[in-house]
């Protein structure tokens, strides 16, 4: 599967940002997917993810609260809606996939991923 993310660009802090990623040439609906981020000199790290069923969810203690997983499997797309973002938030965030047989599963860790899109940025001033 292919993934393409979009949606980032320059917010003010307080401000919200949606991200898509699209996938294409798979089965949207057998993935569990993910959204990670990697700030410029940081290790990538783990944001959110949703299991296939879409009933399962997990977020990062930064992102809960605040921002929202969601897919729409007729669409082979999945979203992260940003809300009361910070400046901390500033990186490049990436979508991932991962091929799961238990539709309620979620995944956080990042090496359990095997499909990745390219990234988009994301940049929030103070």
């Amino acid at each position: 599967v292919q993934l393409q993310a979009s949606g980032g660009g320059s917010v003010q802090a307080g401000g919200s940002l949606r991200l898509s990623c699209l996938a294409s040439g798979g089965l949207f609906s057998s993935y569990c997917m993910g959204w990670f981020r990697q700030a410029p000199g940081k290790e990538r790290e783990f944001v959110a993810t949703i299991s296939r069923s879409a009933k399962g969810t997990w977020y990062s203690d930064s992102a809960r609260g605040r921002f929202t997983i969601s897919r729409e499997d007729a669409k082979n797309t999945v979203y992260l809606q940003m809300n009361s973002l910070k400046p901390e938030d500033t990186a490049l965030y990436y979508c991932a996939a991962h091929a799961a047989s238990d539709i309620h599963s979620v995944v956080a860790v990042s090496r359990v991923y095997r499909h990745w899109g390219q990234g988009t940025q994301v940049t929030v001033s103070s």
